[in-house]
């Protein structure tokens, strides 16, 4: 795997799709997604050795409880760890660690429920 698509294989490993969020803009991805009761848009970026990204991902919901996209939230804190958690790519790894307030509820469109996830990510290679 590049180096690139180690994050999206994160985000996509948890059974929601997940799109980067610069790819909502493009009509064929929206047309791709449809009209998706939940999903996950993050913020994409690659680094270098030593340096720790703090990045975001966001996940949406669209009901009038909260139960499901905070199921969701736990799932991800509780697969990242206390020690993050490694995914290997073509020459290193992507070190994913959870970010200070890992993830919090916010205010989103009416019957759509928002939590915003927050995570550190150290690509492991030059």
């Amino acid at each position: 795997m590049k180096k690139s698509a180690a994050l999206d294989s994160f985000w996509n490993s948890f059974e929601w799709v997940a799109v980067n969020e610069q790819s909502l803009y493009d009509e064929d991805t929206l047309r791709d997604l449809g009209d998706p009761s939940h999903y996950i848009s993050y913020e994409q970026a690659v680094g270098d050795l030593d340096r720790k990204l703090a990045l975001s991902g966001d996940l949406w919901h669209n009901s009038t409880s909260w139960d499901t996209v905070e199921a969701k939230a736990e799932e991800i804190y509780d697969a990242i760890g206390l020690g993050g958690i490694l995914i290997a790519y073509d020459g290193g790894a992507l070190w994913i660690t959870r970010g200070d307030t890992p993830y919090a509820p916010m205010a989103a469109a009416e019957n759509v429920r928002r939590i915003h996830f927050n995570i550190y990510a150290e690509y492991l290679s030059a």
